[in-house]
């Protein structure tokens, strides 16, 4: 049962409806975040984000100690298709 308002969460893509056109956080395959501003989706979570900031995380290795370094790795793209296929998660905006 929808509110008139729209606002009613029944199914799980009702949640991606609710944050169009707000930042949300998304976590692809290949250890990337993106957050950006949500344009469109589909059923299969293709999505237009913009204003996107993309984290990559890179770990090398260091050559004198063979430890691990974990480094962030950030850019910032205007606008930007995102394949369903790689979306492991879809966090909507914080509402208080």
């Amino acid at each position: 049962m929808a509110d008139t308002l729209g606002t009613t969460v029944e199914e799980p893509l009702d949640l991606i409806r609710l944050s169009l056109d707000e930042r949300i956080f998304v976590k692809l395959r290949g250890d990337r975040e993106l957050r950006g501003k949500l344009h469109a989706y589909d059923q299969h979570l293709n999505m237009i984000l913009g204003d996107v900031t993309e984290t990559h995380t890179v770990v090398e290795i260091d050559e004198e100690t063979f430890e691990e370094i974990v480094k962030p790795v950030k850019r910032e793209i205007d606008m930007l298709f995102v394949r369903g296929d790689s979306v492991i998660l879809v966090a909507p905006p914080i509402r208080t």
